[in-house]
């Protein structure tokens, strides 16, 4: 794993209770050897949670100090809650960054310890979090919680309802930058010795554990009301699933036992299961099913058209305008990487390499990119879980395929999709799902997707054959470009999130009519962009715009795959083939491109304010070099290419500023575009973030960024 910014925690205070030992002493020790103030609270009573002793909580106070940092002891019960805070208080002047629940007591204080106790100290240090508009509290639970465990009735039930506090106080503190989550640890400690073997317990250690809490306590993390299963280095998010359900009543009259009995295993049965993940989406399920229900006496539905919607389990009236659940897709180069590889990338080709190596100048992701994060809203089984489409996913067909980018693609990040069903046809032999994905890195909306889905067999139920909501293909040809498919390329591709074993798997293949795997059509589909991108951008993923294709027939790995390729205006129609039979692949497709732009160094934002870091250098230089002692190299970028580069020298002498690469070896050098460096230095887009989103790329001394603050601040005037 490539470690990326360190995370600290200066200036904050963390609150361990339990801390003497086991998980909380490895809290405890991590939280002070990165910065944090932190209160030490242990009672130091035996395993059954009799006694009490000052000397755990001691020990670990001296070991914090012994590596440089800032702690203090506190020894009171977590029932005194207000007492624990008031010793941060009395310490350090604040309380409230992370806030750490982990209890080690057995004994029939259980509910007492674990639930009350946990309930008093976050009372007590709520409105101190309120105050300054930022708390982080982690709820220990305990997998005999979430699942149940012979002989630990009270523990058991302790443990679950944290879960429940945590849940509430999420929701409860989100609009005061207040996080809550629950983790579920399964760690080596003085409770697990007695009954684990050493080796089982030597490789479950505390310190697999602690990194988590780390990360779910800092600033930076904006998970809020997640439960979280961890140990041996394992980490693993829960959710709740929901079985469809059955309604066994009808209006105005009574419901019986014998029915509940009935429907029993439809009710149990989790095929395309649902996942509430708040109050709000339970509760919506019981309106639907009191609508469904009046519906019962109103006015008959034509039973041909009944009966055909019936047997083909698709209804446009219930589906269309449903929203699935909402997708997250967390990425980084690799995936972008190995992506372009799924497409026939190839370091036989020099044009090829920024596509491939993280480390080129215009390392960029290739703008067909965009479907992967996209496919989640249905990988995740949220079509499944629509109400009106009851089809057999094997019969389900990509039809067609249209992708715009309304700006470039980041090369990591966290994305999310919202996907709604935009409309639903007939077309006789099968029934057309139009599946519209809108694209978002936090409120920027990034790209739009529209899947034409065909389930065959499906049609039939007297809908409508064409809609305005769809987006239309066109139909011209002629230049072309020839690609043979390795024979391992379907293999490759579906490493990019497509595992449909019709891929892969030659006995599956064999069950849908193919006498071989097949090639995904999204991959023939990123073949023919970059065809596009190469004859008529040079490679420039910024110009790209958007493409729409239709699939037609499949392709089989180890054929060729030939791009026809015709330019109207900013359009490049398209058509693929299968070179050596002929064969239509991809039709009525094209590519729409940005207009080229010749860029230059002139008129660039970012000049202004290099203008004023060239002042402030000559009024300030030398103490400038004395905080900083680092030359950074900047390289701004307009539309994906290099129009300026500067070096700011805080190292040499009294300082300077140079336009242009600096003539020895820079200590880091920055790469950002010219707009996102403005958003940087007016306080608008966080450094850090952007570094994480790929908008700002460091190379060198990493570390060193952090020092651009002593350059940059107080800029937000210009």
């Amino acid at each position: 794993f490539i470690m990326s910014v360190p995370l600290v925690f200066d200036g904050k205070v963390v609150i361990v209770t339990g801390a003497g030992g086991g998980l909380g002493r490895e809290y405890a020790l991590a939280f002070g050897v990165r910065g944090a103030s932190v209160v030490v609270n242990d009672l130091g009573g035996d395993i059954k949670g009799g006694g009490k002793s000052s000397n755990a909580a001691d020990k670990v106070v001296e070991e914090i100090k012994a590596k440089g940092g800032k702690a203090v002891a506190n020894y009171d019960s977590v029932e005194d809650g207000e007492k624990l805070i008031q010793t941060a208080l009395d310490a350090f002047g604040r309380i409230g960054a992370p806030f750490i629940n982990t209890f080690a007591c057995i004994s029939d204080l259980i509910h007492r310890v674990h639930l009350r106790g946990s309930f008093m100290v976050t009372r007590a240090a709520w409105n101190h979090m309120k105050k300054q508009k930022f708390g982080r509290i982690i709820m220990t639970s305990s997998a005999a919680g979430i699942y149940g465990n012979f002989g630990q009735a009270n523990y058991s039930a302790a443990k679950l309802g944290l879960l429940g506090l945590a849940n509430t106080l999420a929701i409860e503190g989100q609009k005061y930058n207040i996080h809550c989550n629950t983790i579920a640890p399964t760690a080596g400690s003085r409770l697990t010795e007695t009954v684990m073997p050493p080796v089982l317990c030597e490789s479950l250690k505390a310190e697999y554990v602690a990194p988590l809490v780390l990360w779910l306590s800092h600033d930076q993390c904006q998970e809020n009301g997640g439960l979280f299963e961890v140990g041996a280095g394992w980490i693993g998010k829960l959710r709740w699933e929901r079985s469809q359900g059955r309604i066994v009543r009808k209006k105005n009259q009574g419901m019986f036992p014998e029915t509940v009995r009935d429907q029993w295993d439809n009710i149990c049965d989790f095929t395309n299961a649902t996942k509430p993940a708040n109050i709000n989406e339970s509760v919506a399920t019981l309106v639907e099913v009191l609508s469904r229900v009046e519906t019962d006496e109103g006015i008959a539905p034509n039973p041909t058209s009944a009966m055909a919607t019936a047997a083909s389990g698709i209804s446009p009236l219930e589906a269309v305008g449903q929203k699935l659940p909402e997708s997250t897709f967390s990425y980084s180069q690799t995936q972008c990487i190995l992506y372009a590889l799924g497409v026939g990338m190839s370091t036989k080709d020099d044009d090829h390499l920024k596509f491939l190596y993280e480390g080129h100048e215009d390392f960029s992701c290739l703008p067909t990119f965009g479907v992967i994060p996209s496919q989640a809203a249905m990988m995740d089984g949220g079509l499944g879980s629509v109400p009106g489409l009851n089809f057999d996913f094997t019969r389900l067909l990509h039809g067609e395929q249209y992708l715009e980018l309304f700006q470039p693609l980041p090369t990591s990040g966290t994305l999310t999709s919202q996907a709604r069903i935009a409309d639903v046809l007939d077309k006789g032999s099968g029934a057309v799902i139009l599946l519209d994905v809108h694209t978002y890195s936090g409120k920027e909306l990034l790209c739009y997707n529209q899947y034409s889905l065909f389930i065959v067999g499906a049609g039939g139920f007297g809908g409508k054959r064409t809609s305005d909501k769809a987006m239309v293909t066109r139909n011209i040809s002629k230049r072309s470009d020839l690609t043979l498919i390795p024979r391992f390329q379907a293999a490759l591709y579906r490493l990019s999130g497509d595992w449909n074993p019709l891929h892969i798997d030659p006995s599956f293949a064999a069950m849908g009519g193919f006498k071989s795997p097949i090639l995904h059509g999204l991959c023939s589909f990123g073949f023919a962009a970059r065809h596009v991108l190469k004859q008529y951008a040079n490679n420039d993923a910024s110009r790209f715009k958007s493409i729409k294709v239709r699939f037609v027939k499949p392709v089989l790995p180890g054929q060729s795959l030939q791009t026809e390729m015709w330019k109207e205006g900013n359009r490049i129609h398209i058509q693929c083939k299968v070179k050596e039979s002929g064969a239509v692949v991809l039709s009525g497709a094209y590519v729409d491109l940005y207009i080229s732009q010749t860029l230059n160094a002139g008129g660039l934002k970012s000049e202004l304010v290099f203008a004023e870091i060239g002042r402030r250098i000559k009024d300030l230089g030398a103490e400038m070099v004395k905080k900083v002692n680092a030359v950074f190299g900047w390289e701004i970028t307009k539309g994906g290419n290099t129009a300026a580069q500067w070096t700011i020298d805080l190292k040499t002498g009294a300082g300077a500023l140079h336009k242009g690469p600096y003539s020895g070896k820079t200590d880091v050098t920055i790469t950002v575009s010219d707009d996102d460096f403005m958003e940087v230095v007016q306080g608008k887009l966080n450094p850090q973030k952007a570094f994480f989103a790929g908008k700002l790329k460091v190379r060198g001394n990493i570390m060193l960024s952090q020092k651009l603050e002593v350059i940059l601040k107080d800029y937000a005037k210009l």
